[in-house]
């Protein structure tokens, strides 16, 4: 049975809100996605210099339709990542890539510099890791993780996810070769996890 991506959820936990895009926001995000360092971490540019560059007026009408448009969509659950202490949108989760086959999806987050290092990121996952199995009942959750990301995998690994292995020398950034790393957490892992508190 397909997972029930239609309803977009409020979760929280602390300082700490997962909500449904609000049109009040595309300033926030459009501010973080031309952040360099999100554009490096998720793979968006391929040198420091593309990372810096900013939108232009078409990527910046495109990306505003886009984020328009995620609370209508049916197949995919993206929420922003509403952070109480600076009043403000920090980030986004999303959970993509159904395969009915397997009932597993993809899982990816993203923080800007103003949520970083305060444990956003970690509360962030744990709240849609939950959702993933108490609400939709998918079995397995995935990620992907560029190498030059130690913080987020260090994240990933205190919610749960297990390191399942490594692309090599799958993207290029400033003429070096970075790995990708792959995790995953079951609805088993889950359940021992949530057994053990």
């Amino acid at each position: 049975m397909k997972p029930d991506f239609k309803t977009k959820p409020y979760l929280e936990s602390g300082t700490v809100l997962l909500r449904p895009f609000e049109a009040r926001d595309q300033k926030e995000l459009l501010d973080i996605l031309q952040e360099p360092e999100v554009n490096r971490l998720t793979g968006s540019a391929v040198t420091s210099q593309e990372a810096q560059e900013a939108m232009s007026t078409v990527e910046i009408e495109r990306t505003v339709a886009w984020y328009n448009s995620r609370n209508q969509q049916d197949d995919r659950l993206d929420l922003a990542i509403y952070y109480h202490e600076l009043s403000k949108v920090v980030g986004e989760v999303v959970i993509n890539e159904w395969d009915e086959n397997s009932n597993s999806a993809n899982f990816r987050i993203l923080i800007g510099e103003q949520g970083r290092n305060q444990g956003i990121g970690q509360v962030a996952t744990k709240l849609i890791v939950a959702y993933a199995f108490d609400f939709l009942q998918l079995n397995r959750l995935e990620l992907e993780v560029f190498s030059f990301n130690p913080r987020a995998r260090h994240v990933y690994e205190k919610s749960g996810f297990v390191y399942e292995g490594t692309k090599r020398e799958v993207f290029r950034f400033d003429d070096q070769w970075v790995n990708s790393e792959f995790y995953a957490i079951l609805a088993s892992d889950y359940l021992k996890i949530t057994e053990g508190n």
